[in-house]
């Protein structure tokens, strides 16, 4: 019988100034879901950085004077690129991230979607006419403004969406005629330098688009290096917040954490906000800013809503991300699962019930309900970042508001109800960066506007608004007398 053989796990280079280098430290990617070793990346150094910034300096020379059918072209290359690859990119996503294989492919088409918009944006970079003669001094004159790129832009990405919200950054910064430098998380470095290769075969300059791993110590210089004119960071809020504290004189956009909360109001469809509720609440296992974290339901339906939540939520299939069947896998690291359950039982100690889940097995956790927390409790107050979720009844809807309002974080919120003047209340009154009417807080189409207030965050990403954060206006004045 012939002995069996075992494909050689791939090394990976980064991407720097146009070319692929394989000159630093090795490091093994782990699939979250059984540890073994899918692939292995070449991890740059702080001179690997350096380069990286001087490339893109030189590239927005040409990016900043490309005309915008041109920077179109490229982005609709690197949409089709990704769109023939889909399989590649769906299969590399769900290994490196844990993701089940059919939301893999869900978050794969969203990555096409974004570059066709980017490309539809770049034709879209709009100024204005500014009539100027409104004293009698300033008879005869008038400005436009028109926006400029702003330069050289550090990109930082988390691991929850490895090539989703990469693309977050790389195709704005192509539509605005910007350079980037992209660090990738640690743990899902495989997705970017699949992109950084669309990247280069669409023909967009080299150093336009630098992709390396690098350790948080020397990824410090794309914090503070003058150079960099823009930080777009994804990721936790305490590093956001340290990184503007460290950037200097640079912009920064930080889109950062959340324990989004839905209310569920007496007049509801509640099988539909029970359906949409396990959807928000369990995606990717929790692991998503916008998750669903606390539900808040009127006492006249709570006992309804929380057993037809619950059976949703028993029908669930934990298991491996690559079976077609699963629901929820595993977290991105044991440890996380090990926090995870670690809440879970400090709230039960605390006085919490269980209604549902709770267990773990290694990196799983398995969805887990709580009711009885007290705002408090950790699986309240704080992300979680799991497959938990905690249901309450309230009494009025004004104390719903302020329910959902005490929380550090501001991201997305949700309103379950068919009252169109306590919607408004909501959108008046939340705190939010987005109040989602009809559904849950995770509701997200790429293009809007998404960000948050308070510790969620800074400024806006969405194709338009990720340009706008990326560009500069700048005003011509006109006297023409």
């Amino acid at each position: 019988m012939p002995e069996m053989t075992i494909a050689p796990v791939a090394t990976h280079g980064f991407f720097v100034d146009g070319r692929w280098i394989e000159d630093g430290d090795i490091v093994e990617i782990h699939a979250p879901f059984d540890g073994s070793v899918i692939a292995r990346v070449t991890q740059a150094r702080r001179q690997h950085a350096e380069a990286a910034i001087a490339a893109s300096v030189k590239a927005f020379g040409t990016t900043r004077r490309l005309p915008a059918f041109e920077r179109q072209r490229v982005l609709r290359r690197v949409a089709q690129a990704i769109a023939e690859r889909r399989d590649e990119f769906s299969r590399t996503l769900a290994q490196e991230a844990g993701k089940p294989i059919k939301l893999a492919r869900i978050e794969v088409d969203r990555a096409v979607f974004i570059f066709n918009v980017a490309a539809e944006e770049t034709t879209r970079i709009n100024g204005e006419y500014l009539p100027l003669d409104w004293q009698e001094f300033t008879a005869g004159r008038w400005g436009i403004v028109k926006r400029f790129p702003l330069g050289p832009i550090a990109g930082i990405t988390p691991f929850n969406f490895p090539l989703n919200l990469v693309a977050h950054k790389v195709a704005p910064a192509i539509a605005a005629g910007c350079s980037m430098v992209l660090k990738p998380a640690p743990q899902t470095p495989l997705c970017s330098l699949l992109l950084a290769e669309c990247v280069q075969q669409a023909g967009w300059p080299d150093g336009g688009l630098n992709v390396l791993p690098l350790s948080n110590e020397d990824a410090g210089l794309l914090v503070t290096d003058e150079r960099i004119k823009l930080i777009s960071f994804t990721g936790s809020v305490p590093v956001g917040w340290d990184i503007k504290r460290r950037a200097g004189k640079k912009k920064v956009a930080l889109e950062l954490g959340g324990n989004a909360g839905a209310i569920v109001h007496g007049d509801a469809d509640l099988s539909y906000a029970a359906e949409r509720c396990v959807a928000g609440g369990f995606g990717y296992a929790g692991q998503t800013c916008i998750s669903v974290q606390r539900i808040l339901v009127e006492h006249s339906v709570y006992g309804k809503f929380v057993d037809l939540f619950v059976d949703g939520v028993k029908k669930l299939k934990a298991g491996d991300p690559m079976e077609e069947s699963t629901d929820i896998g595993p977290l991105i690291r044991e440890s996380d699962a090990v926090r995870v359950t670690n809440w879970v039982e400090e709230a039960i100690r605390a006085g919490a019930r269980l209604l549902c889940g709770g267990g773990r097995n290694g990196s799983i956790v398995e969805p887990t309900v709580l009711t009885g927390t007290r705002p408090e409790m950790k699986v309240n107050c704080q992300e979680i970042f799991g497959p938990v979720v905690t249901v309450e009844p309230y009494q009025n809807f004004d104390e719903a508001l302020r329910r959902i309002n005490n929380s550090n974080y501001g991201l997305q919120a949700g309103v379950f109800t068919r009252d169109v003047k306590l919607l408004f209340q909501a959108y008046e009154e939340l705190e939010v960066g987005a109040v989602v009417a009809g559904d849950t807080p995770s509701f997200r189409i790429d293009q809007m506007p998404y960000g948050g207030v308070k510790d969620s965050g800074l400024g806006r990403e969405g194709l338009r608004y990720a340009i706008e954060e990326m560009t500069e206006p700048k005003l011509l004045v006109m006297n023409l007398r």
